[in-house]
């Protein structure tokens, strides 16, 4: 086996490496484009293959390191057809994410690239830090440790400093639009601390499936909605001004999703006016946000930002990492999985 390291003096200083298991005719080149976006370990592959993999890698280099590649594992980089079509020796692309809006799937579908994305392993970690905004802003977590730091408790006249609401999650009602595994997971998260849940339908259904609660009627009724949904053209801007006025105003909304569900203006007007009582993302519409994201900007106790971080416990990493090979072993073997094209 050969392995080389080269470490480059590029902007992003990417890390290349390079292992040969084989001298077959028939060897995959698998190329890593973002290898730093999971902090795990991989086993590799079991069939003949060179792996090549970048810590980091900028848009304008996907071309040039996919030349030669017949897989490539990918994350958030865009893969577009006028990339694409550079690279005709590719057969697979598999998303070392679950969300797949970032490769041109119709692209793919016309010239027999196959798609595939790994699933339910970060059910348990995006669902319990769902668990802990909805606690944070329920029991304005923020806004107590604010007035402990501005030194408002070391100046109480009693033992207690009450300064702002507080609510249970017990007994109230928890809205879940998206229903797959991390759906589910929070549905039975919720279920068991004593929510009261409901599993919305599809925003424009024209029927409603046993169990499912109007998109509507979820939005009404809750008092946290929490989106598990792809992002895909129906569910662009899902929630705007429109659907912030059925909310409830003491209602919460969670998006741990992709930034894209939510009309950004919509959802600012909502907090600064009172329609909503608070809101946590763990996702934003460009990542990583730049200087002047609108949601960045905002200084409220009420809402919550955290980086893209609620899939990323080490054990989801982990069973991502596990799952991507697996991926790809049952490709080769002719048995392709968790294809989403």
């Amino acid at each position: 086996m050969l392995f080389r390291v080269t470490f480059t003096t590029e902007a992003q200083r990417a890390t290349e490496v390079t292992q040969r298991n084989s001298k077959s005719s028939n060897m995959e080149r698998i190329v890593f484009l973002e290898r730093n976006t999971v902090q795990s370990s991989f086993r590799q592959p079991d069939f003949d293959h060179e792996w090549i993999e970048y810590g980091e890698s900028l848009q304008d280099q996907v071309v040039d390191r996919l030349r030669g590649a017949t897989i490539v594992i990918s994350n958030k980089l865009a893969l577009r057809e006028p990339d694409l079509a550079c690279l005709p020796e590719l057969k697979l692309i598999a998303i070392a994410a679950t969300g797949f809006d970032c490769v041109d799937l119709d692209y793919c579908r016309r010239h027999g690239i196959a798609v595939c994305n790994v699933r339910g392993y970060a059910a348990n970690s995006v669902s319990e830090h769902v668990l802990m905004l909805m606690l944070a802003l329920r029991r304005n977590l923020l806004a107590y440790r604010e007035d402990v730091q501005q030194g408002g408790w070391q100046q109480s006249k009693q033992f207690c400093l009450y300064t702002h609401k507080l609510h249970d999650l017990r007994g109230s009602t928890l809205g879940v639009i998206g229903f797959g595994a991390i759906g589910k997971a929070m549905a039975r998260l919720g279920e068991s601390i004593g929510m009261r849940v409901l599993i919305s339908e599809q925003k424009d259904a024209t029927a409603i499936r046993e169990g499912r609660t109007p998109f509507a009627e979820t939005l009404r009724e809750s008092d946290v909605v929490t989106l598990h949904c792809p992002l895909t053209d129906d569910t662009q801007d899902m929630l705007g001004r429109a659907e912030f006025e059925m909310m409830k105003r003491d209602a919460l909304l969670i998006n741990t999703a992709r930034g894209g569900l939510v009309d950004v203006q919509a959802l600012i007007e909502a907090l600064q006016d009172g329609g909503i009582a608070g809101a946590a993302f763990d996702a934003l519409r460009e990542e990583p946000p730049r200087a002047g994201n609108p949601l960045l900007e905002l200084n409220l106790p009420n809402f919550i930002v955290t980086p893209h971080v609620a899939w990323a416990s080490d054990e989801a990493m982990q069973a991502l990492a596990d799952q991507l090979i697996d991926n790809l072993e049952a490709f080769v073997r002719g048995q392709p999985r968790n294809l989403v094209t």
